[in-house]
């Protein structure tokens, strides 16, 4: 019958199989986080995971307390390190949410007013001359493609897609106009601006139809859902492309390419931030406005929806401003140290 070997056998054999993995281990938990490459990190959860399992056989076949204690600090400092780089990507995420985007939409204030009179200013008054001049009205169209613009065309598109497919295409469109207005800065501010009075004056001038044909509350019930939190995502995305084109055009005290950086850093921020708005602004779009909900109902909506942004962003934005932040991506890291 063959002898089982001692027990301390099977312990040094264990080690003896196992312990350049752990040396590895200890290797890259002592290094920081940041520092390891992406290869690096997959290479850490592997043996995490592997020498948690030799803790546990560890801990059950081999009666070795101070194996059992090495294999036990090795899990625990790995554990660690993995665990607070997640929370430290949650607090990024969840500081970004906080300081970082509305500090760089209250930085950009300015800027965003005049991206509201851009697009605002060309809405009323296309919106208002088609309501009270019949020439203006008939220039616009021929009689019979306004009517069914009114009474078919434009409730109809809300129901093109089903809600789901709708929102998304919205959403997927809103972000592609806000990038679009935001990297046309860089031409000094010239695109920017024509983006925004182009978009005003088509609301406007839908608006001035349905006025002309006695059908505002039909208009400003498909309109209102999810028009005020998208017109406010787009005049945010004009504000940080026009800052840009000022960066170029005004850099101050700064070289050029720095004020661009600067600023490019900003909106870059905004960008992001605005993301999350373009969803909310597309599930509306895609749920409530083709909805049988009543109007006031549909439009309460759009209200709620658009002043918690307007709330969200200003107050949180005058608190970070208050703290020292602009709002540049980065800008976290570099006051702590």
């Amino acid at each position: 019958m063959q002898r089982r070997p001692p027990p301390t056998v099977d312990v040094d054999r264990f080690i003896v199989r196992n312990k350049g993995s752990w040396a590895r281990l200890e290797e890259l938990t002592r290094r920081r986080r940041g520092a390891l490459a992406s290869a690096e990190v997959e290479e850490l959860v592997q043996l995490y995971q592997r020498t948690s399992a030799h803790l546990s056989h560890a801990r059950t076949q081999h009666a070795d307390p101070a194996l059992v204690a090495r294999l036990t600090r090795l899990v625990a400092g790995a554990a660690g390190l993995l665990y607070s780089s997640r929370s430290r990507s949650a607090a990024g995420m969840a500081r970004f949410f906080t300081t970082t985007f509305p500090a760089a939409v209250w930085h950009a204030r300015r800027f965003v007013a005049v991206s509201a009179l851009l697009l605002l200013v060309p809405a009323v008054v296309m919106g208002t001359w088609l309501a009270r001049s019949d020439a203006a009205l008939e220039a616009s169209g021929p009689d019979a493609v306004r009517e069914a613009y009114v009474q078919d065309d434009f409730e109809s598109y809300y129901s093109s897609a089903p809600a789901g497919q709708f929102a998304t295409q919205v959403t997927v469109n809103n972000i592609q106009v806000s990038i679009l207005a935001f990297a046309a800065g860089a031409l000094v501010c010239v695109v920017t601006a024509f983006i925004l009075v182009n978009n005003g004056a088509n609301v406007g001038l839908a608006a001035g139809m349905f006025a002309a044909a006695g059908e505002q509350p039909k208009f400003y019930g498909l309109i209102l859902p999810h028009g005020l939190l998208e017109l406010s995502a787009v005049i945010v995305a004009g504000g940080a492309g026009l800052a840009i084109g000022w960066a170029v055009v005004a850099p101050g005290d700064r070289r050029r390419s720095a004020a661009l950086a600067d600023e490019g850093r900003r909106a870059a921020a905004i960008v992001l931030g605005l993301m999350l708005a373009f969803v909310v602004a597309g599930a509306i779009e895609g749920f409530v406005t083709p909805s049988g909900l009543p109007t006031a109902a549909r439009v309460a909506v759009g209200v709620a929806a658009a002043s918690a942004f307007w709330v969200y962003v200003v107050t949180l934005g005058r608190r970070a401003a208050a703290l020292g932040y602009t709002g540049a991506m980065g800008e976290h890291d570099r006051l702590r140290r």
